[in-house]
């Protein structure tokens, strides 16, 4: 038996990624180990949280000692690290918490594989990173695995840094190390700082629409059962010390994503169409915004045969499904201590 420690497993894509590995491989013991901030909710893996081959640990990656311990007792063979601060905009009010979670608490780890792996045969260090890495694109031009760094916020920054670590380490250290680097994700259980399941809340509830500058940044969009069936893919099959890009091959201006949302809603709410267009309100660009990101993923397509299994469209409409009909996880996510800061940054600007 594998015992496979996740890092943010009680996050967005974590947990779906948790999710998969307990259901898939019930041979592997999995460990989710999260600090269990805002963002991190055991509320998303209800459905496994009893599975025998599931363990739950809450710790922060920061604390060296902590980390090094939970290496000696567990005894990992792979580690799938996930865990990150991951809001751009956090990041440029408060950097030093993205340095610490995304710079330190990846070396910690690295520290303790290092230490712990005598014979890094048959281990894997998996650290998942940002499209955002690789700074902007024009109106033309596709990110590559090669293509070179170049960030612009805080948030990427702290990435980029943990990116040279990981590989540092397999440099120095010999460490079994592979890395992914993927588009912005949508789907369930996402917490609602983000542009889609903020957008559905506010719909819903009749709030403005921030969008910032004129809508015309582009992304491309990963739907995040896809990201962790490639992760999965990478984990078992991709080539130590190779980086491998995944994206939805799914390029959409913001403002053209916030109408289609607006659309669809409108149908699903059963309001006039057009109507939740007109709560779409222009605000002051974010500082440092990159225009336009899009992966190319045809490495991870052609050599380890992964592609995305939804189009853009269909996998909003599964999504705005999912937060309408779990309306009770959304008020949960979205009450308490987290409130207060959620609407004076979102809702009422």
């Amino acid at each position: 038996m594998k015992t496979i420690l996740i890092t943010g497993g009680a996050g967005f894509i974590g947990s779906h990624v948790v999710r998969l590995f307990v259901n898939k491989y019930p041979d592997y013991k999995i460990v989710n180990l999260d600090k269990l901030t805002y963002a991190g909710n055991l509320a998303n893996l209800k459905d496994v949280e009893k599975k025998p081959n599931y363990e739950f640990i809450k710790g922060d990656i920061v604390d060296s000692e902590f980390i090094l311990k939970c290496f000696e007792e567990k005894k990992f063979d792979g580690v799938i690290h996930l865990a990150a601060e991951s809001h751009v905009d956090r990041s440029i009010s408060n950097p030093i918490e993205f340095v610490n979670t995304n710079v330190i608490g990846t070396v910690n780890l690295l520290n303790a594989a290092r230490y712990l792996w005598k014979d890094p045969v048959d281990k894997r260090f998996y650290h998942i990173s940002t499209d955002e890495v690789y700074g902007s694109l024009g109106e033309e031009g596709i990110f590559t695995e090669d293509t070179r760094y170049d960030p612009h916020s805080p948030y990427s920054a702290s990435k980029a840094s943990s990116d040279h670590f990981v590989r540092a380490y397999q440099d120095t250290y010999n460490l079994p190390i592979v890395i992914s680097n993927c588009s912005n994700n949508y789907g369930s259980y996402q917490f609602p700082e983000k542009l889609i399941p903020l957008f559905i809340h506010n719909i819903k509830n009749r709030k403005p629409l921030p969008v910032y500058g004129k809508g015309e940044n582009v992304r491309d969009w990963l739907w995040v059962d896809d990201h962790a069936a490639a992760i999965d893919v990478i984990f078992h099959r991709g080539k130590s010390g190779e980086t491998y890009n995944i994206g939805g091959f799914n390029e959409w201006k913001n403002i053209d994503l916030i109408r289609l949302i607006c659309r669809v809603m409108d149908s699903r709410l059963g309001r006039p169409a057009g109507e939740s267009e007109k709560l779409i309100t222009y605000v002051k660009d974010r500082a440092g915004h990159d225009l336009r990101y899009a992966i190319d993923a045809s490495k991870i397509k052609n050599e380890l045969g992964w592609k995305p299994s939804l189009q853009f469209e269909e996998g909003i409409e599964k999504t705005i499904d999912w937060y309408l009909e779990n309306e009770e996880w959304l008020n949960n996510v979205t009450s308490g201590d987290y409130k207060k800061y959620y609407e004076e940054q979102y809702i009422k600007r």
